[in-house]
């Protein structure tokens, strides 16, 4: 079943927050629904489809269903780490193409940043987990496994520091027109790569903001979509894929972005060249280079020279991406920060996005999300949208 032109999210909303100590990770998820759908004109009531994943408290989509008071008559709590809101996207609009649901409500919240948790912290998703007693030996982080990436990137394609830092200039550049954002200090090159270095070959300035907060995105019938007065935001496309370890034969040079990525341009029927802004999942610079090629924005090896010289800045660069200032300087709510990516591609659709930052007459925008490792088990979804 194709999805293309099926859906349209009709309503967007980051949580303003950055920290948030006084408020419980359910009570977020409530806010950013509220949010988003007195952005799309609508209510609670209207919603029969309910989308969240891992990050919901207690019996997931079960738990927030009551503490919100919804009677969905289609439940989709699909797990994938950071990706699974554009993946969640990609499942609303098959779920309205099926007749399952007209208006369906996705969430994400977390409180990392008030409970201290970062990607400094081992990697343990349980003892039942088929991988873990293989890799807990090592004292597996976050950092370290996206570490061994970009030195696997360097090693194989001779890509340096000082490229990989123009992605954390690029998102400096757009953060400092966003109040909420968490960095908004313009930074240089020299600065990223004599920021202290947390994993070699990435600095402090390499990694992404850990912060609190959340967002919610409605995702809507056309023809509901178009009696709402709001700016026309449709699903063109999308794509998602998986990528693990395969036993240890893994290749660190690539990941499911090669595989999401052509999937939605085919259903979207546009190629990369036709992109004019994207989002791209960024918990750390490596990451955005990675998919950036996977995509087919450039050849595989290409990505430093792609992203050197301010090619990823508004305005002046090829590709303008995470205009939001995205999870580099903005936030990375609940340490998963798909739903920021397709929340900042839906206003640059709608001519909301900063004027600083805006792409002139935007009508095709791509938001790309990673979960989990990059070097190792990791999911990734690819959402094409179209402004009509």
């Amino acid at each position: 079943m194709t999805i293309r032109g099926k859906a349209a999210i009709v309503g967007a909303y980051e949580h303003p927050t950055r920290k948030a100590p006084d408020k419980s990770v359910a009570q977020l998820h409530m806010e950013c629904a509220a949010g988003a759908l007195d952005d799309a004109g609508l209510t609670f009531a209207d919603v029969d489809g309910y989308f969240c994943g891992g990050d919901a408290p207690g019996l997931g989509p079960l738990s927030m269903i009551e503490y919100m008071g919804l009677r969905p008559r289609h439940v989709d709590s699909t797990e994938t780490g950071g990706s699974s809101y554009i993946i969640h996207v990609a499942h609303a609009a098959e779920a309205i193409a099926a007749g399952k649901c007209d208006i369906a409500l996705i969430t994400l919240a977390g409180r990392p940043r008030s409970e201290a948790s970062s990607g400094l912290q081992p990697r343990n998703f349980g003892v039942n987990i088929p991988d873990t007693p293989f890799e807990a030996p090592y004292g597996n982080v976050t950092v370290n496994n996206y570490a061994l990436v970009a030195a696997r990137h360097m090693h194989e394609f001779g890509t340096t520091s000082e490229q990989l830092a123009w992605i954390k200039v690029a998102a400096s550049h757009h953060a400092q027109h966003n109040p909420h954002a968490m960095l908004r200090d313009v930074v240089t090159v020299e600065e990223v790569v004599a920021s202290p270095m947390i994993s070699d070959p990435l600095h402090r300035l390499d990694c992404c903001v850990v912060s609190d907060g959340g967002g919610a995105l409605v995702v809507a019938r056309p023809e509901i979509a178009r009696d709402l007065k709001r700016p026309m935001v449709v699903v063109r496309g999308a794509g998602e894929a998986s990528k693990d370890s395969m036993g240890g034969r893994v290749d660190l040079t690539y990941s499911a972005a090669a595989r999401s990525g052509p999937a939605a341009f085919a259903e979207a029927g546009l190629s990369p060249a036709d992109i004019q802004y994207a989002s791209i999942y960024d918990s750390f610079t490596i990451t955005v280079l990675m998919q950036l090629e996977d995509l087919g924005f450039c050849e595989k090896g290409q990505g430093g020279r792609f992203v050197a010289d301010g090619n990823l800045i508004s305005g002046s660069g090829r590709l303008p991406f995470n205009t939001d200032g995205g999870g580099l300087c903005n936030n990375h709510p609940a340490n998963r920060g798909g739903m920021t990516k397709v929340i900042e591609a839906v206003r640059q659709l709608r001519g909301e996005a900063h004027p600083a930052v805006q792409v002139p007459d935007c009508q095709f925008a791509l938001a790309q999300g990673i979960g989990g490792q990059l070097g190792a088990r990791h999911g990734s979804g690819t959402l094409i949208l179209e402004r009509q």
